[in-house]
């Protein structure tokens, strides 16, 4: 049998080889790693060219109709999780390539989403550092959360996660989403709110709907404006579902009290970008499925996927 050629692609922690076992496929397939962003299309297409088998970690990738048409030899490309908007499914059925996901065990983006609450609320990273740089005194006056209102924008499996977690916590618990029912929130134990008296009565507005046209921009620069100027918000779901023009805006005149940010409309976040130089931001690099854990179950499942496809039954297809 001709081996085949296998890229992982964006590994930026380079976990891929040693939390899953390669060498069940290692009779058929030669992995070569990537562990940095394609600094442009061209440059993937350079790099992928003679490759057949593609692993894709999340969205970090983008698989455009125009990346499928410059891959003739590509066959396979397994991505981390049962969706990911990064890639063009239709594309990639007229190339005739098989695309499959793997499954999650449990979704670690909750109490991602609490750490970030907490960090906005008691500056836990900002006094840490400062008592690594020799500060003597405290500078930061944390707030309690307990009895603090949580505004949860869309109560699937996730917002429904983070609205346990905050209740918890001693948080009042209030959700909106477009198609969300008040028999739905009653189910969670949460109040239902419009999305008006969501963003001008929560403390903290936190974000769990996936990305798709009708959410792309679902919160905008009026959303913003009827916050509290003592509230937060927080998004660990996809960076376009924040107009980040308004965003920017919103926290350069300071008109919140904060913000907390895992995932960007580009990614890796540009050095230069302008959330960088605020001090009122926590920034942090779409952490949301970054555990150890998470990376085991994915790799686990690509292996077992390239394997299943040889043998003619694709695991978890999605085009």
């Amino acid at each position: 049998m001709t081996r085949l050629r296998c890229a992982i692609l964006d590994d930026y922690l380079k976990l891929a080889l040693e939390v899953a076992d390669w060498s069940k496929v290692g009779d058929r397939v030669d992995v070569t790693v990537f562990s940095e962003p394609f600094a442009s299309p061209e440059a993937a297409v350079s790099a992928l060219k003679d490759f057949e088998i593609i692993c894709a970690m999340r969205e970090r990738t983008p698989f455009p109709r125009a990346l499928f048409a410059a891959l003739p030899k590509l066959k396979l490309l397994v991505t981390s999780g049962m969706r990911n908007a990064a890639i063009d499914m239709e594309a990639a059925k007229d190339h005739k390539v098989v695309v499959c996901g793997t499954q999650w065990s449990r979704d670690p983006t909750a109490p991602l989403t609490m750490g970030l609450i907490l960090e906005l609320t008691r500056n836990i990273g900002r006094e840490n550092a400062r008592m690594h740089a020799g500060e003597p005194l405290q500078k930061f006056v944390g707030i309690e959360i307990e009895g603090r209102t949580l505004g949860v924008i869309g109560l699937g499996k996730l917002g429904s996660k983070v609205s346990a977690m905050a209740k918890a916590f001693g948080m009042n618990v209030i959700a909106w989403s477009p198609n969300l029912t008040p028999e739905r929130c009653k189910e969670v134990g949460v109040g239902y709110a419009s999305k008006e008296e969501l963003f001008s009565t929560a403390d903290i507005v936190t974000i769990h709907v996936v990305l798709g046209p009708r959410s792309r921009g679902l919160v905008g620069a009026a959303d913003l404006a009827r916050m509290k100027p003592t509230s937060y918000l927080v998004n660990t779901a996809r960076g376009p579902i924040v107009d980040e023009a308004a965003l920017l805006a919103t926290m350069q005149q300071k008109k919140i009290a904060g913000a907390a940010i895992d995932v960007y409309s580009v990614e890796p976040l540009p050095v230069d970008h302008p959330f960088r130089k605020l001090d009122n931001m926590v920034l942090t690099p779409h952490l949301g499925y970054v555990t150890e854990e998470s990376f085991r179950n994915h790799y686990k499942q690509m292996v077992e996927g390239i394997d299943a496809w040889f043998k003619g039954e694709p695991r978890h297809r999605l085009a």
